[in-house]
């Protein structure tokens, strides 16, 4: 199965509560911290509202 390791490369200051809410809810803290989510519709669905802060890699096992 396909996972997805997100970095945040910019920080969540001055933006929307929403998008802080998701930044924080993904498991992200502090720039340059990464996570590896599962590849679904939900985690791609937060992850595009999000796009403009974030960096997206493919893994596959």
């Amino acid at each position: 199965m396909t996972q997805l390791k997100v970095t945040l490369i910019k920080s969540v200051a001055h933006r929307l509560p929403k998008q802080r809410a998701i930044v924080k809810g993904l498991g992200l803290g502090k720039m340059n911290s990464s996570v590896v989510l599962p590849d679904n519709a939900a985690t791609r669905g937060a992850l595009l509202k999000i796009a403009h802060l974030i960096s997206v890699e493919e893994i596959s096992k």
